[in-house]
């Protein structure tokens, strides 16, 4: 498994899966940026020891305040978090585990551009092994030197929103309080509810 995977924070409340994203034009130089951000979005995660247990994702993007019809922008200085609640911070230390490293691969769909749908690949959250603390735990995300970001074409005028997909990828290794590691290939599908949860990114992007 990949040892890319990156930095898991510990202690905190849900804080947000992070995107940010720098328009590059081709009609021109990129308006003033905006923040672009969801919800919590949950997703259920095949946690090594514990089987299936849910993950609650953040996520927001700096991007351009418009983009011409026909122009390109790239995600940039991607990065974010995600939080487990504290019955799974709990359940992983009662099975050793205490760290986290490697990458991730995270799916964003988006309407009026193209294309409408790619992957956000080599996320990485940088080791971090930290004793055990009762409450939530939060894994942070950040974009390095590897990470592969999707370039977009924006549609016609109107607006273009962008939304997180319904998988997420991450090769991890897990750390265990005796200082050996577990590698694991650590997949999520975002959780089935009524009515289905809102992925988008908010505002839409507006395309002049």
């Amino acid at each position: 498994m990949s040892r890319r995977l990156g930095k898991l924070s510990a202690g905190v409340a849900t804080t947000g899966i992070v995107l940010g994203a720098v328009a590059v034009l081709t009609a021109g130089t990129a308006a003033a940026a905006t923040t672009y951000a969801t919800g919590t979005v949950a997703y259920m995660c095949n946690f090594p020891g514990i089987g299936q247990q849910q993950l609650d994702v953040k996520a927001n993007f700096t991007g351009p305040d418009s983009v011409a019809a026909g122009g390109t922008f790239t995600p940039a200085s991607v990065g974010g978090s995600a939080t487990i609640n504290a019955t799974i911070n709990a359940l992983l230390n009662a099975a050793n585990y205490d760290g986290v490293r490697g990458k991730a691969n995270m799916p964003v769909t988006v309407t009026n551009a193209s294309p409408a749908s790619a992957t956000v690949t080599n996320l990485d959250v940088p080791t971090q092994i930290n004793p055990y603390v009762p409450g939530p735990r939060t894994f942070n995300i950040v974009q390095d030197a590897g990470t592969g970001v999707p370039t977009f074409t924006a549609g016609v005028a109107g607006s273009a929103t962008a939304s997180l997909g319904t998988t997420i990828n991450a090769p991890l290794d897990f750390h265990k309080k005796d200082g050996s590691w577990t590698t694991w290939n650590f997949n999520c599908t975002v959780k089935n509810t009524n009515p289905a949860q809102n992925r988008a990114f908010s505002p839409a992007i507006p395309v002049t």
